[in-house]
């Protein structure tokens, strides 16, 4: 085949034919220049293959021979186009069937004229396509019997040789649509005429849009037909040719398949590790992969260490198999007790510091000590200090349950005390638990809510690697949603694992089938290991962002009340004896949790007296007390000295 136009191949292209393999010869593009085409960066050298799979009609170009006048037409254009035979007009009917006799062509004849005609018996308008049959006489004068299809019949007309035009000869044949032109091979640069249009005769340049396929490009390249290359058909004599198609981790996994489906890493993403995995080191260019099939259940779990200084952080499959067993939860504050309730479960704890209730704004409490037992009952409001609504947690204090009275303990409620706690109280709280049970994975995320305590007290057995039973405790953070492959390495077949293509997005090529591959369900990790950094952006994910932030806290105003005050003081060293006398700065002593120690008490590590169930009763401070303590002295010894 010789180099034609790319807008010549395409036009005559039959799109039954497809695939082709073209060659570029020539053309405006320099070799190795790259430029967008509508959108599209397209490379084409010279000497390049192109391997053209589909071609989309975009738009048709209607142009006037006569002036040049031009108008663009859509594809889905409902109009009809009939073909002139020539450029040739003739004046009267008599000059057309003249014509028509002397090219040794006999009737009947197509044609059509550009203006109105008018007969006694009908008005056909311009451009009406007409049929003349025959010359016979008519009324005593010779006319042209002709026929005029109106589409739901026939009408037969005689008009007179005389008839004025101009008058088009036309080809036989009913109108034609706008891709029936376009799809017939003989209409190509023919003169045409529509009704549509007020122009005598018209021309069709279709502009069409080529989908390819090239070397080492993972989109599918679209060219406008319009480019001014010269292309070669080399299809008969490129069978043997393969064109490397790039693929995308995340395009195998939006096409389901076919699996198992063999690759090459083509491409590995820059930039630090999402994962500390041992697999992680054998992703490199070259490494041949086998993509075994979408990862089921598609959801994981983030999860951290307890107990640790530095925590560490994984990814855990809701396909492991390890057993888990509940730790008590910790709550630094009353909003995260309220966030942990759930209806239908009850939540009881155990205070962890002590806090006075004046420190709490008189929300109805004396006072919480170490060791005090709660039941949280749920949310309120309460009427702070300053004559304002506050949200509170409402909770219940429990006495002291020893095992004789746990029996008794639901026959009490009315002797313990409801107390009322700000949601942005900072105390410390540990859960009351007592489950010994020993949880799946599944189970124990569908009768609790995240975030959860944790121990894995037995490892998955397909896991012998499995990190999680070595922690004091695991956090349960949050589930996610998301797809993942199965991998295994062609280097090692037995080694399988997942791999998150929206994280770790490889770009592989398709080889034929990869030796030496088992067969079946293979054993595949179900613990991932975490950077930190990694683990912080997916706390940062649309779904966790939503989460309504702890309410803020009052600010205190002793501190600007205690400065207004010394600065009224006389004298740079007045002022830091007064301040060091505040009694606000010093702390106060918890006589709730710290036994009485007199100075005759040789032994300092006395036993703490038992407290009596139900309420307790707060303890007044007085200033003659006789604990033990330094405040006292050490303000003496800086009187002393200033």
């Amino acid at each position: 085949m010789e180099p034609v136009s790319l807008q010549d191949f395409v036009c005559a292209l039959d799109p039954a034919s497809l695939p082709r393999v073209l060659r570029v010869c020539s053309g405006v593009y320099f070799q190795g220049s790259i430029y967008e085409i509508s959108g599209n960066e397209c490379c084409l050298s010279t000497g390049d293959l192109i391997k053209v799979t589909h071609i989309r009609l975009q738009k048709v170009v209607c142009e006037n021979p006569g002036t040049g006048q031009t108008t663009e037409l859509a594809p889905n254009f409902q109009g009809h186009f009939s073909p002139l035979t020539g450029r040739q007009s003739y004046g009267t009917l008599e000059e057309l069937v003249y014509a028509a006799t002397q090219s040794s062509k006999s009737l009947p004849i197509h044609f059509m004229s550009t203006h109105r005609i008018t007969t006694k018996a009908r008005v056909v308008p311009q451009k009406q396509p007409l049929k003349l049959e025959a010359v016979e006489m008519h009324q005593g004068g010779c006319c042209a019997r002709c026929v005029l299809d109106s589409g739901a019949q026939q009408v037969f007309l005689h008009l007179p040789l005389s008839q004025k035009g101009p008058f088009w000869k036309l080809e036989p044949g009913p109108p034609r649509t706008l891709l029936q032109v376009l799809q017939d091979p003989t209409m190509r640069d023919t003169l045409l005429t529509c009704s549509a249009f007020p122009w005598r005769s018209l021309i069709l340049k279709p502009q069409y849009e080529v989908e390819a396929i090239m070397h080492l490009r993972r989109t599918v390249v679209k060219i406008p037909s319009t480019l001014e290359v010269d292309v070669e058909d080399v299809t008969v004599s490129s069978q043997h040719i393969h064109f490397i198609q790039p693929l995308l981790l995340s395009e195998a996994l939006a096409r389901g398949g076919p699996f198992p489906l063999a690759t090459e890493i083509l491409e590995v993403p820059q930039g630090s590790p999402n994962f500390l995995s041992p697999w992680l080191r054998s992703l490199h260019k070259g490494q041949r992969l086998c993509l075994r099939g979408v990862a089921s259940p598609p959801w994981r779990f983030l999860a951290s260490t307890r107990g640790r200084k530095v925590p560490r952080h994984f990814m855990i499959s809701g396909a492991y198999r390890g057993k888990l067993r509940r730790r008590p939860r910790e709550f630094p504050t009353a909003y995260d007790l309220l966030g942990a309730l759930q209806p239908g479960q009850p939540l009881r704890v155990v205070t962890t510091k002590d806090c006075e209730g004046d420190e709490l704004e008189n929300l109805g409490f004396a006072s919480l000590a170490v060791g005090d037992r709660l039941e949280v009952l749920g949310s309120g409001q309460a009427l702070g200090k300053h004559e304002r609504d506050l949200d509170v947690l409402v909770c219940q204090r429990l006495g002291e349950q020893t095992g004789e009275e746990e029996a008794w303990e639901d026959e009490e409620v009315q002797d313990q005390e409801q107390i009322l706690l700000p949601l942005y109280f900072s105390g410390g709280f540990v859960e009351e638990l007592s489950d010994a049970r020993r949880y799946s994975l599944q189970d124990l995320t569908a009768q609790f809510s995240l975030p959860c305590e944790v121990k894995v007290v037995a490892k998955d057995p397909r896991h012998p690697a499995d990190p999680l039973p070595s922690f004091p405790g695991l956090q349960l953070e949050e589930k996610i949603l998301e797809p993942f492959l199965v991998v295994s390495l062609d280097s090692d077949p037995e080694m399988c694992f997942e791999i998150p293509p929206r994280w770790l997005d490889l770009t592989v090529v398709e080889v034929e089938e990869l030796p030496g591959q088992p067969s079946g369900a293979l054993p595949t990790a179900t613990v991932e290991e975490l950077t930190e950094a990694f683990y912080y952006s997916l706390r940062k994910l649309p779904a966790f962002e939503s989460q309504a932030p702890p309410p803020r806290p009052p600010k205190s105003k002793g501190l600007s009340e205690q400065k207004q005050q010394m600065h009224k003081e006389k004298g740079f060293k007045s002022s830091q004896v007064s301040e060091l006398q505040e009694p606000p700065l010093l702390p106060k002593l918890r006589t709730k949790s710290l036994p009485k120690v007199t100075q005759d008490s040789s032994d300092l590590y006395s036993e703490v007296p038992g407290r009596k169930k139900g309420r307790r009763t707060t303890m007044p401070i007085t200033e003659d007390s006789d604990d033990e303590h330094d405040y006292e002295e050490i303000l003496e010894q800086f009187s002393k000295t200033l």
